[in-house]
């Protein structure tokens, strides 16, 4: 698969979905503000997620523009591996990764292809 950013890229979406599921808050918090160093975001820096209470899972949500990366995220300390489900366009995602394995262990767990997007399941771990 070829990750380079594709010709003529003002059609083509640089946002990726990242959710995150059944973890701590501060690994959450974790994750993004890695992702944040990186990325523009759409929740601003102080924004960190917090526990909802009730009954089922907290799924927190953040979208991130990989058109412009800003730097490498120095790596961050987790209480347990985390789940993440990424989505949007192939070289989107692709990028998100890359930034992602300057701060953690990144396994890919599973791909889903689409036409013009995909889905990628990773576990981050410490480094």
């Amino acid at each position: 698969m070829n990750s380079a950013k594709p010709a003529g890229t003002q059609h083509v979406s640089a946002e990726v979905v990242v959710e995150l599921e059944s973890c701590a808050t501060q690994d959450a918090h974790a994750v993004f503000s890695a992702l944040r160093t990186s990325f523009t975001s759409d929740r601003a820096a102080d924004d960190v997620p917090e526990e909802v209470a009730g009954a089922g899972s907290t799924v927190w949500t953040s979208t991130f523009d990989v058109s412009d990366r800003k730097s490498a995220a120095e790596p961050r300390r987790l209480t347990a591996p985390v789940l993440v489900s990424l989505q949007g366009g192939y070289w989107a995602v692709d990028e998100l990764c890359k930034g992602l394995e300057s701060a953690f262990t990144v396994h890919v767990l599973g791909t889903a292809a689409g036409d013009q997007e995909k889905e990628v399941e990773l576990r981050l771990e410490t480094r």
